[in-house]
């Protein structure tokens, strides 16, 4: 009976509802007042729930899917939401669709925004704040997140792509309207993959004011691990477009049997030192001209 008596309200109040009345002495309509915004209300009674299944799929004529729960704004600035509240009936979470901004001066939102509240000993306490936001009316949508981090535990952050494409993470300006303008970029370049590890190399990409790309500075081959400066194609580990090189401090090896490594090159006021073989330096003196 407990159950009957359930189906029977929210039954009757979505006829009221639809009809555009309510009746408030049968408890079918409350106002749960923790929000500033007033409206009649439909409650189902408490630790009850409202379950709604269904088993239509596209319904093509209508153009939407065989929807439960249908939230429709009525007015231009209007704001249809889903919000979770706390105890105290405050505002904690919600899910909003936004189609013109608050602010007619403004530009047109049209986006779905998930938001919680601010820091209660912040700048805006307990306020609701878009944390995550997604565009509609666009064929692709720029999703952006609002004053949050975004962490993967134990997972993967992908960007994939088709060979022939690049797969950027792009570092932006933000300007007017959230518009951003590239900076720089992390890429798998378009580079064909051709078999033997090639193709899809990595690079760093360099943006000017404008957001146009200036050049590619570092080059990192797939194929063998080449590292390239100034030039997207090195052909050594080390592979540098320039015309000087750079070793901000000086060296001197204690002696020639002093530690090092194969391959280190070191300096100071007299010598060039290099080290030949493991402990073993040679050095060579500089001269003026």
């Amino acid at each position: 009976m407990k159950l009957l008596g359930t189906i029977m309200i929210v039954v009757g109040s979505f006829f009221l509802l639809g009809i555009g009345c309510t009746d408030q002495e049968q408890g079918v309509a409350t106002k749960l007042g923790q929000s500033e915004q007033k409206g009649d209300d439909i409650r189902v009674p408490h630790n009850e729930r409202l379950h709604l299944s269904t088993d239509k799929k596209w319904i093509e004529e209508e153009g939407h899917q065989s929807d439960l729960i249908r939230l429709q704004w009525t007015a231009e600035r209007a704001k249809p939401a889903i919000v979770w509240v706390d105890e105290n009936g405050k505002d904690k979470t919600a899910i909003i669709s936004h189609d013109k901004a608050n602010n007619p001066e403004q530009q047109d939102h049209k986006h779905i925004s998930f938001e919680t509240t601010m820091s209660p000993t912040g700048q805006y306490p307990n306020q609701l704040f878009t944390r995550f936001e997604i565009p509609f009316d666009t064929d692709i949508s720029e999703i952006r997140t609002h004053s949050s981090n975004f962490n993967v535990m134990s997972g993967i952050l992908r960007v994939a792509g088709e060979s022939g494409t690049n797969r950027d993470i792009q570092l932006s300006a933000v300007g007017k309207d959230n518009e951003t303008t590239p900076r720089w970029a992390v890429r798998a370049d378009s580079l064909e993959e051709a078999g033997d590890n090639t193709g899809a190399n990595l690079q760093f990409v360099r943006y000017g004011d404008d957001g146009k790309v200036l050049d590619s500075p570092l080059t990192l081959q797939r194929s063998d691990g080449n590292i390239g400066i100034g030039t997207s194609e090195p052909d050594t580990k080390l592979d540098v477009n320039g015309d000087m090189l750079r070793l901000r401090e000086k060296y001197t090896p204690a002696s020639s049997t002093a530690a090092c490594s194969q391959g280190q090159i070191s300096w100071d006021d007299q010598y060039v030192y290099v080290c030949v073989a493991q402990n073993h330096w040679k050095r060579t003196e500089l001269s003026s001209w």
